[in-house]
């Protein structure tokens, strides 16, 4: 896979290169959008070949699109259901799944 290293700007809420380093894997070794349903892959690290960071590090693995079909209120607001069961079939479109038992919400904003 190819690694596209994307280091955070400077600015509001944002991290230094050298606070920071956010590699991306966007495409295969073909350069063809990853699709899961397509084929399996694994990320692999070897013994003490960790990611180097000094506080944490951490993978996450985002559908796209982003933000597919969410619905805004009548009121042209966002209301996002963050439950272990579903909010109902009309709400599901705008459902965070959670664990069930304890669990932790980070946002990230750009």
């Amino acid at each position: 896979m190819k690694i596209i290293a994307v280091a955070a700007k400077v600015g509001i809420y944002g991290n230094s290169k050298q606070e920071a380093l956010y590699p991306l894997y966007q495409v295969d070794a073909d350069k063809q959008p990853l699709d899961a349903a397509k084929y399996r892959d694994a990320l692999r690290f070897a013994p003490g070949q960790l990611p180097p960071a000094n506080a944490f590090w951490y993978v996450m693995v985002y559908e796209l699109p982003l933000l597919p079909n969410m619905k805004h209120d009548a009121n042209g607001g966002l209301t996002i259901y963050i439950q272990y069961e579903s909010p109902g079939k009309v709400k599901e479109s705008n459902w965070l799944p959670a664990p069930k038992g304890p669990f932790f919400m980070a946002m990230r904003l750009y």
